[in-house]
């Protein structure tokens, strides 16, 4: 069997980042033909290197790679696209950090895809449009657990596999989705789902991004959706998501700046179709 090539070049997108020994940084890096793996960028934090500035957090940058026995080390680095919204707006930011860290969750070192990878790098985009962040996080969370074989049960019961009908339902992480009343009827599983909601989720996961991007969800309904897809990541991953903790503390921050008085001054968005 033929050894692999000492080097190789990539498109790489730069998931997380930390400082390493005295002027270098240790990346994780997520590519589309490698997969999920770290490596050093030495001299990244010299204000002089040629790296400095094309190792920032989120970008896609091409690189080239020498295998190293433990870790690898980049040798070349320029940015190809450097999602600079997501640096310039915090609560942006934070989500691209949330696509980052459930993506780190869902998946083990080498072990990635190019679909999970073409997936990240749209979802960076959609974060730098005017798009709602909230509307690309769900559709990005729908995709993503479909990727890892996790994609929730919609359109049957998870529990006696009917068709679900076209009402209120309930959903339950530890069920694997939706459940029709009658089976949980006496029960404690799960939680209610608007009709509403149920469409919505259906709709995101079966249409392409071009056509969820257009809808106009109000507060509630997007709330509704963040609730019940949060609460079966985290019983898919048996852990809750640091960037959850930290989006909606800054949700009540900036939420307390705009009503100091308690006032409630959201817009009235339309529902969706």
């Amino acid at each position: 069997m033929p050894k692999p090539e000492r080097t190789f070049r990539t498109d790489a997108v730069i998931l997380r980042r930390q400082d390493f020994g005295e002027a270098d940084r240790l990346l994780v890096l997520l590519t589309p033909e490698h997969g999920k793996f770290r490596a050093i960028a030495k001299g990244a934090r010299k204000p002089i290197a040629r790296k400095t500035g094309h190792v920032e957090l989120f970008a896609l940058v091409d690189m080239l790679i020498a295998r190293g026995r433990e870790l690898h080390i980049v040798t070349q680095a320029e940015t190809r696209d450097p999602f600079l919204a997501l640096r310039e707006d915090l609560v942006r930011s934070t989500y691209a950090n949330h696509l980052v860290e459930l993506l780190d969750r869902l998946t083990t070192d080498h072990d990635t895809s190019r679909a999970e990878f073409d997936l990240l790098v749209s979802a960076l985009g959609w974060l730098c449009s005017d798009v709602d962040p909230r509307l690309a996080a769900r559709y990005y969370e729908l995709r993503l657990l479909a990727l890892a074989g996790f994609a929730p049960s919609l359109h049957y019961c998870s529990i006696g596999q009917e068709a679900i009908a076209a009402q209120d339902q309930f959903f339950s992480p530890a069920d694997g989705g939706v459940i029709c009343p009658d089976h949980r009827a006496g029960s404690e599983r799960g939680s209610p789902l608007t009709l509403n909601a149920l469409k919505t989720l259906r709709y995101m996961q079966t249409r392409s991004w071009d056509a969820v991007q257009v809808l106009h969800l109000n507060g509630a309904l997007h709330l509704e959706l963040e609730r019940h897809l949060l609460a079966y990541l985290v019983y898919v991953l048996e852990q809750r998501l640091q960037s959850v903790a930290f989006l909606q503390r800054l949700r009540r921050e900036q939420a307390d700046h705009n009503n100091p008085g308690g006032t409630d001054n959201r817009p009235n968005q339309d529902d969706a179709g």
